[in-house]
């Protein structure tokens, strides 16, 4: 695990936004997946360097879930800690919930193109005196499904906005050492050749932090396969011009979606 040190370092830099901060990934993590007649779940937030290991706590987030008929439902109040953000939902009808942070608007800076593609400032040194420049903010989203009795699949649409994960394989059918299947969507459209990165939270004892590093297909689907059972988080980037309207000309996201492998 990261010393005391560095895991302060890390947090400073967030805090103070310097660029090193993209280097933080968010996530939500439930208590439990498959909560058998549960009828309240209860959820922890952050960003990390580390999946699953909290270093600043995750505030500013629309965090909700979406029931089983498709519909938002009100997450309870949040406790936001120095190191994590805590909260407790009702849970009041069988079937699958996403809980999720919504799309949160972080912090602003610059990113440069070098070799055809897009990289933040401070992120493996600064740019060439003639590269061009622009400004983007970063948007993050960090999802989860959990499930009260049988599985349902309304919860699994996407919303079309943003970059997004949609299930293929139900995320409470997921086993070890069999392969999950999802499709990588960006504004509801497939996302071709992006990279993809599975973490394993075992990682962060036994040093095999990485579980799998994979691509998205044309179509934008990709396959992984968790060994082990355990909790695991996918994580992908993609940078792109903003919306109209936007506060910058161009977005970096970040999305995560955690998971249990039986």
């Amino acid at each position: 695990m990261p010393s005391l040190s560095l895991r302060s370092a890390g947090l400073l830099l967030v805090l103070t936004g310097a660029s090193a901060a993209q280097a933080h990934m968010p996530y939500v993590l439930p208590t439990q997946f498959d909560l058998g007649k549960g009828d309240h779940v209860t959820v922890q937030s952050a960003f990390a360097e580390d999946a699953f290991l909290p270093e600043v706590a995750m505030r500013g987030a629309p965090f909700h879930l979406v029931g089983p008929d498709g519909k938002d439902l009100p997450a309870g109040p949040v406790t936001h800690l120095r190191d994590l953000s805590v909260f407790e939902a009702a849970i009041p009808a069988d079937g699958t919930y996403r809980v999720t942070s919504g799309q949160r608007a972080g912090r602003k800076g610059k990113m440069f193109r070098l070799d055809g593609k897009w990289q933040m400032r401070g992120e493996g040194g600064e740019p060439p005196a003639n590269a061009e420049q622009v400004d983007v903010q970063s948007m993050t989203l960090a999802e989860a499904y959990v499930t009260r009795g049988q599985p349902s699949a309304a919860a699994l649409k996407p919303t079309g906005r943003g970059l997004e994960i949609q299930p293929v394989t139900h995320p409470n059918g997921i086993t070890a050492g069999s392969d999950a299947a999802f499709l990588l969507l960006f504004d509801g459209k497939p996302l071709a050749q992006a990279g993809i990165t599975l973490f394993r939270s075992a990682g962060l004892y036994d040093g095999r932090k990485v579980a799998a590093q994979v691509r998205s297909g044309a179509d934008g689907r990709f396959s992984l396969k968790p060994e082990d059972a355990g909790t695991y988080l996918i994580l992908v980037r993609h940078r792109a011009a903003a919306p109209a309207g936007a506060e910058t000309p161009y977005r970096s996201y970040t999305y995560t979606l955690a998971f249990d492998a039986a």
